[in-house]
C-alpha cells in the first residue's frame, strides 16, 4: 500500500510565525478535525528528531490514542513525524514552510507506509476506510482553519 496526499496554501503571515504554529504539535487540535492535541513525551518539550509525541485522535464516537516520533526538523522551514505503532511507521505527517511575495506557503503532506494487516486495523480503530481520502478532506479543513487563524 502507498499513498501521498498533499495539500498547500498561501497565507500573508511570516514564515516564522506560521513554522512555529505547524511544529507546536500540541496546538494541532485547534485547527485539525481529528486530531485533538496532546503532548510531548519521555521528557521532550518540543521538536527535535527523534522527539516522541502522544496524540488524542476522534472521528465521530471513535477516539484513540497515538505516538509520533519527529523524524525531520528544520527550524524554520520543516518538520516531519511518523505515526508509531510499535516499531512500525505506519505514515509521515510533514509541513513544510516557505516564502513567497506576499506571505508564506505552507504545504501539509501525508505519506502512507501501511500494509494491508494495517490498513484493516487502522479502519477497525478509527472507523476510516478510505484513509487517503479522508485525510485530504480534514488537511484541507485543517489548512483553512489555520490560514483563518492567522488573520
Amino acid at each position: 500500500m502507498s499513498a501521498v496526499v498533499v495539500v498547500t496554501r498561501t497565507v500573508s503571515a511570516e514564515p516564522s510565525r506560521v513554522f512555529s504554529m505547524v511544529s507546536d504539535l500540541a496546538r494541532m487540535g485547534e485547527w485539525s478535525p481529528e486530531n485533538q492535541g496532546g503532548e510531548w513525551a519521555n521528557g521532550a518539550s518540543g521538536p527535535t528528531v527523534g522527539a516522541r509525541f502522544r496524540g488524542r485522535n476522534s472521528n465521530g464516537k471513535r477516539s484513540w490514542r497515538t505516538v509520533v516520533e519527529v523524524n525531520a526538523f528544520e527550524p524554520g522551514r520543516r518538520i516531519s513525524f511518523g505515526l508509531m505503532v510499535g516499531p512500525k511507521n505506519w505514515c509521515d505527517w510533514v509541513w513544510e514552510v516557505r516564502p513567497v511575495e506576499g506571505g508564506t506557503e505552507v504545504r501539509h503532506e501525508w505519506i502512507d507506509h501501511r500494509g494491508k494487516v494495517a490498513v484493516w486495523l487502522g479502519n477497525l480503530v478509527s472507523g476510516v476506510k478510505d484513509r487517503a481520502a479522508h485525510n485530504r478532506r480534514n488537511m484541507e479543513a485543517t489548512l483553512d482553519a489555520l490560514v483563518k487563524s492567522l488573520g
